[in-house]
């Protein structure tokens, strides 16, 4: 069952570049993730959801050299963080869609 859905993730950079660092200490990106085109009900949908989802972390994150340790531990930081905090709106996404509603999740 297709869902004419859009999830908004508001991901919390955590510093995770020097250039981020210096333009805001608390910056914030907004990524959206689109879901219309999506079936949710099913495993393959979920799928590309939980791909799409993990795309727009690193998008968020960013990306360092791999000789900066200390910015590769702050971007796995970000990254940990911010998955863990768009889990409980991906997982309501999928609850809501099973049922056949249609929404629109932001999460801050």
């Amino acid at each position: 069952m297709k869902t004419l859905t859009t999830l908004t993730l508001m991901l919390s950079a955590l510093a995770a570049t020097p250039a981020l660092a210096q333009a805001s200490p608390s910056a914030e990106t907004r990524v959206v993730v689109r879901t219309a085109d999506l079936d949710l009900g099913s495993a393959a949908g979920q799928r590309i959801l939980d791909h799409r989802i993990a795309i727009a972390v690193v998008e968020a994150c960013g990306e360092t050299s791999n000789v900066d340790l200390a910015g590769r531990n702050d971007i796995r930081r970000c990254r940990d963080a911010t998955s863990a905090s768009v889990a409980a709106n991906r997982d309501r996404l999928i609850q809501l869609a099973s049922r056949g509603q249609a929404i629109i999740l932001a999460a801050r």
